[in-house]
């Protein structure tokens, strides 16, 4: 063997050599980085439960990562910390909070994303996932290190500031809040509402002010700006509206709550054919209470539709009863869109009037045109079935809405109702007057008839006689009535003259 050759296979072999400490080295340095990051990602676990992200793991560590995996999706979320944004939770809130009570200092501010509902409906619950998370973050920003986060419940954001904001101060965190969000390269607009809660005016112990709070919100949600504080004396107001709404599955059960009906004057034969039933609560606890006030409650608790179904069954009982009496007319009942949105509406409906045998035509459903638009698609399946079985329907409140016209085609509905709003001065006021008339003559020239409620004078009535309506519902004709006081004035109502 020549020198030359001995020389190359000793480089050769050199060679090898360093390759293989390189390799070694090399390797090691794959695996310890991979563990590290490791290690960082299971720690931040305590904060928030989040899957494991790492795209390149050493092929021995491969199994220890799949089972490690797993393990975290079978983890429960972090003791009073949020699942999706990592921050804490309102029972982490309040467990902070108490530690450091008495807090009579700074500000609460709730922050609510106005019908976030909606996004899960049209993209889906993962998309609404992403966006919770990007207004968390957005969030963060505007909060100071002595300050505190916390994700109250699914939409709602608490964060507490050491130092209270002023108002100027607090349209500009809404501003800033509601700047629109990309989310899978789809812009979504945002609204948010915020109540706030100045803890120098009314600390307390901490669910109370955490209640105080949640009234502010209520009060922002019906906000034009979507901002508002707490009130002194909102408390008083909370507790009436949870005692109703306590009271009221026992209210249906003790008879405190009756129907009266209010008669409908038939413009062209002079008759009463149709009346309208109207619920009156007699509370034994709280008095009298107006149904303005006890329906909007029940539909927040979710338990109109227990009173809808009371109401249908109390009127066709009482259709029996005048049916074979041989007073006959159509009684409407009015619904809410939750009631439109149950799948068992019209089976439920359908199922009464053979209960009692009754024809549908003497039931009338009343919907008002704004909970029509809420989900347009729904209400008219559910509208459809009703009046395929011969329930007739109507649109209550016409024209108060802010229906597309496009869309007023599409209702199958028998019949409109003109809100009374539109009488006022009418007498005197030629633009409402036109304004009246065209509201008429749309609804009539699109198949509907027509009544207009609130009539209270002769003259209002001449008018809308000219104007060519169907139907007047107001105390110029007949007050609302017992089902009783309605029987002894039957004979006086068919032969009133207007």
């Amino acid at each position: 063997m020549g020198v030359t050759e001995l020389y190359w296979i000793i480089v050769y072999i050199v060679a090898i050599g360093i390759a293989g400490i390189i390799y070694c080295y090399w390797h090691r340095r794959v695996e310890v980085k991979f563990l590290n990051r490791l290690i960082g990602q299971l720690r931040a676990q305590h904060k928030v439960r989040q899957a494991l992200n790492i795209k390149h793991v050493p092929f021995r560590y491969i199994p220890l990562y799949v089972q490690l995996q797993q393990l975290l999706n079978t983890l429960p979320p972090p003791a009073g910390r949020d699942k999706l944004t990592g921050l804490i939770n309102r029972v982490g809130l309040k467990s902070k909070l108490t530690r450091l009570m008495p807090v009579t200092e700074g500000m609460f501010v709730l922050i609510d994303i106005y019908r976030f509902r909606y996004v899960n409906d049209l993209f889906g619950f993962s998309f609404g996932d992403k966006l919770l998370f990007a207004m968390s973050e957005r969030i963060k920003l505007q909060v100071g290190e002595q300050d505190m986060l916390a994700r109250m419940n699914e939409d709602e954001f608490l964060i507490f500031f050491k130092t209270p904001l002023n108002e100027t101060q607090l349209a500009v965190l809404q501003h800033t809040l509601q700047q629109p969000i990309s989310i899978n390269d789809t812009l979504i607009n945002l609204q948010v509402q915020v109540g706030y809660l100045d803890l120098s005016l009314y600390h307390c112990d901490v669910s109370q002010m955490l209640r105080r709070l949640d009234l502010a919100l209520v009060r922002a949600k019906a906000s034009s700006n979507l901002m508002a504080s707490y009130r002194e004396g909102d408390d008083i107001s909370q507790h009436r509206q949870l005692t109703l709404i306590s009271c009221f599955p026992k209210a249906l059960k003790n008879n405190e709550l009756y129907i009266v009906y209010q008669p409908k004057y038939n413009v062209v034969d002079g008759n009463c054919t149709h009346a309208e039933a109207l619920i009156r609560w007699n509370s034994s606890v709280v008095g009298a209470v107006s149904p303005s006030e006890f329906i909007p409650l029940l539909e927040c608790a979710g338990m109109i539709s227990m009173l809808s179904q009371w109401v249908i069954e109390q009127v066709l009982i009482q259709q029996r009863q005048w049916h074979n009496s041989g007073l006959v007319m159509q009684v409407a009942v009015n619904l809410a869109i939750d009631d439109l949105n149950s799948k068992r509406l019209s089976e439920s409906i359908i199922a009464q009037l053979k209960k009692h045998d009754l024809s549908a035509d003497l039931l009338a459903i009343e919907i008002t045109e704004s909970q029509l638009m809420t989900d347009m698609t729904r209400a008219v399946a559910a509208l459809n079935k009703l009046k395929l079985a011969g329930v007739n329907v109507a649109i209550d409140d016409f024209g108060t809405g802010h229906s597309s016209l496009a869309y007023l085609k599409l209702l199958p509905v028998d019949e409109v109702k003109i809100d009374k709003a539109f009488l006022d001065n009418i007498d005197d006021d030629k633009r409402g007057q036109h304004i009246l008339k065209s509201a008429i003559e749309l609804a009539k020239g699109l198949g509907f008839s027509v009544t207009v409620e609130g009539v209270e004078t002769q003259r209002a009535f001449d008018m809308l006689c000219d104007m060519g309506v169907d139907k007047i519902q107001g105390v110029l004709y007949a007050k609302p009535m017992t089902a009783a006081e309605l029987e002894m004035n039957w004979r006086k109502l068919n032969s009133a003259k207007l």
